[in-house]
């Protein structure tokens, strides 16, 4: 008895956290750049004391779709969508380098390029710093940042740096906790990542952004499979307190 209440509050257990995850794509549907996460489950024997007859269910994020989403103008200087299998190069909290498809960028009043979630753009030589003030800024299909600074000739562009775009298959990266994509321990080469370099075929597209890649009637109708499976879940768990309250009822009348 105690084996069917724990396989099905395991299981219970974990399709709360599928039905977290989905409706977490689901919560992104129109987030810039978001990449929908897939859910997987499947049994796994519990060990410990003795030989391991029981089996738990468990929940697991197997990988993150990275397939891009559709590209759509905003006209604004400042946003960029990275074609194809391009990744922005930005830097993290730590102060390591990470990738992501977020492309509304703005710039800071210290000059310092950044993300909408803060995170400083990365350029051929480090973090981009632009001379401010400045009048106008440019960014080019090849990645470079063109300034014009206030007071100079309407037609004067000066190139301040190249933004680092990096071109990474599917299966190259994984996404992390704070949403950003890094190199998985088997794309790493002795320490060193072979494709974390500027990649000059990939373009960005200015005036444009990279929507997100989630599918909002795929995503529900997983969502609805995980809520049955909850309550069925839950069923068995009312079903195993109803045979223990049966079989004490039984050894009352021995």
């Amino acid at each position: 008895m105690d084996r069917m209440l724990y396989v099905a509050m395991s299981g219970a257990k974990q399709s709360l956290r599928g039905l977290a995850l989905k409706a977490n794509n689901l919560a992104n549907a129109n987030t810039i750049g978001f990449k929908a996460d897939f859910a997987q489950a499947r049994s796994m024997q519990a060990f410990g004391e003795g030989l391991p007859t029981r089996v738990f269910a468990m929940q697991e994020r197997p990988g993150t779709n990275t397939m891009g989403g559709a590209i759509t103008e905003t006209g604004r200087d400042l946003d960029i969508a990275i074609s194809g299998k391009g990744w922005l190069s930005v830097q993290d909290v730590s102060g390591e380098e990470a990738y992501t498809k977020v492309g509304t960028l703005n710039i800071t009043p210290e000059g310092a390029l950044i993300t909408s979630h803060g995170r400083q753009v990365i350029g051929e030589g480090g973090p981009i710093i632009l001379p401010i003030p400045i009048d106008k800024i440019v960014i080019s299909p090849d990645g470079a940042v063109q300034v014009r600074p206030q007071g100079a000739p309407a037609n004067f562009l000066e190139v301040v740096d190249r933004i680092k775009v990096i071109s990474a298959d599917n299966n190259q990266l994984e996404k992390g906790n704070d949403g950003l994509f890094r190199p998985k321990k088997d794309a790493l080469e002795d320490g060193a990542c072979g494709f974390c370099e500027i990649a000059p075929d990939i373009k960005i597209v200015s005036g444009a952004l990279e929507l997100s890649n989630v599918n909002p009637v795929h995503e529900m109708v997983d969502m609805i499979n995980h809520q049955r499976q909850f309550e069925m879940q839950v069923k068995l768990m009312k079903s195993a307190e109803e045979i223990d309250e049966r079989h004490t009822s039984l050894l009352r009348l021995v």
